[in-house]
């Protein structure tokens, strides 16, 4: 099922082909949430965060999104996204609080969001040729942008934040002095959602839903399954993870993955199909990690009895109300705002170094919710998550992904049974 990272890069340019789009977030949340361990912070999107609004790539100009208050630095930026565009509550949200943050700090620059509204790779990639000229920096939510490196090649005074992806590589060239590549361990945050769901399972049953087999999301999964190995083996339980054949995943290298993959971030229909299929199966916690889809496998959950979800890349608990009640067992975090910001603050006093950088719990790029009130563990599973928390930081445990050649059942920190 694993591969090596050459093999990887031997058949990635074919991948990029075949992608629709990139992100891996879950259903609406309009906060941006970092964490580190046991704690999160949330920083809410004020209030000009939709008076910006947003163009899309064919009829994108210069204009900016908003107004100059003060005298200081002066970036024009630019964030071109999915067709899901900035407001979609997760992973792309997310990635545009980041420059909000930004500009709130340096009032003087200004943002102008992009939405390309096909989500196909090649076009995604001529979205951001056709502004390049207009922009300082261009911000790139997704593994579709990988191909904007022959664009940074063309543009040397041009500074590009990619996310969720490394670049394309130009012949030999595999990184590139004018963009800052974030990948982040997702796995790390799919090991303590696996680990909350096989502590607080009372059915001896979960899941997790994914969209597409992205590395990002085989991560999540891997990392999950992690999670659930690593409690049943020190903690003497016997927790299954539920696997639908026919939702099974196939990745970037063709591979079968396994796991639950509705195929498609945006099919909410299809979501709650799997969603209600997995409850069926006596799964009474689910991990989410399907953007749009998602949304479906949340409403599944609201309309059975005993059935929790736990969120994706930011803090979901407000999309989980039902009634007076709440779906949402928790949620698994990939911090990506605070690096956007960053990332800009960088540019901002010179020291912004192209790079592919790997993101990990050891910035508090990688997590969970365990504040008060954002969440429904118990106290003994938030004392068991924050133990594991510190292990993994440190890289005592280094859960299984898509492609760091260890599996989900033979993992560095797993106990011996």
């Amino acid at each position: 099922m694993k591969k090596s990272k050459m093999q990887v890069l031997l058949v990635f340019a074919t991948a990029l082909t075949l992608m629709a789009t990139a992100f891996t977030g879950c259903a609406k949340k309009d906060a941006a949430p970092t964490a580190g361990g046991d704690q999160t912070v949330t920083e809410e999107a004020t209030a000009t965060d939709t008076a910006t609004g947003e163009t899309t790539a064919d009829a994108a100009t210069s204009e900016a999104a908003t107004e100059t208050k003060a005298d200081g630095v002066a970036l024009k930026i630019a964030i071109v996204t999915s067709p899901s565009g900035v407001d979609d509550g997760s992973f792309n949200q997310d990635n545009y609080n980041g420059v909000l943050k930004f500009i709130e700090e340096n009032p003087n620059s200004t943002v102008t969001p992009v939405n390309e509204p096909t989500g196909d790779t090649a076009a995604a990639v001529q979205a951001v040729a056709n502004i390049v000229a207009d922009y300082d920096v261009i911000v790139c939510p997704g593994f579709q942008f990988a191909g904007i490196s022959s664009i940074a090649l063309e543009n040397p005074d041009k500074k590009f934040i990619l996310i969720d992806s490394d670049p394309a590589a130009q012949g030999d060239q595999t990184e590139f002095d004018n963009i800052y590549a974030m990948t982040f361990a997702e796995q790390e945050s799919g090991f303590f959602a696996g680990m909350a769901a096989a502590l607080e399972s009372t059915s001896g049953k979960v899941a997790v839903v994914n969209g597409v087999a992205y590395p990002s999301n085989v991560n999540y999964q891997y990392g999950f399954e992690s999670g659930v190995n690593y409690v049943n083996a020190l903690y003497d339980k016997k927790v299954e993870f539920i696997e639908l054949p026919a939702y099974a995943g196939t990745d970037v290298t063709n591979a079968n993955v396994g796991g639950n993959y509705v195929g498609s971030f945006a099919d909410e229909a299809t979501g709650k199909v799997v969603g209600k299929a997995l409850i069926d199966e006596g799964c009474d916690i689910i991990f989410v990690a399907a953007g749009a889809s998602g949304n479906g496998v949340f409403t599944a959950a609201k309309e059975a009895k005993g059935v929790k979800v736990i969120g994706c890349d930011v803090d979901q608990y407000d999309d989980g109300a039902n009634g007076d009640s709440n779906v949402v067992l928790t949620s698994a975090l990939k911090v990506m705002s605070i690096n956007v910001e960053r990332a800009l603050n960088a540019v901002k006093d010179g020291s912004f170094k192209g790079q592919n950088v790997l993101l990990q719990a050891n910035t508090d790029s990688t997590g969970y919710v365990s504040t008060e009130g954002r969440q429904q563990l118990s106290a003994d599973t938030i004392s068991k998550l924050n133990e594991a928390y510190e292990l993994v930081k440190a890289g005592t445990i280094v859960p299984a992904s898509n492609f760091n050649g260890i599996t989900s059942d033979a993992f560095p920190g797993l106990p011996e049974k």
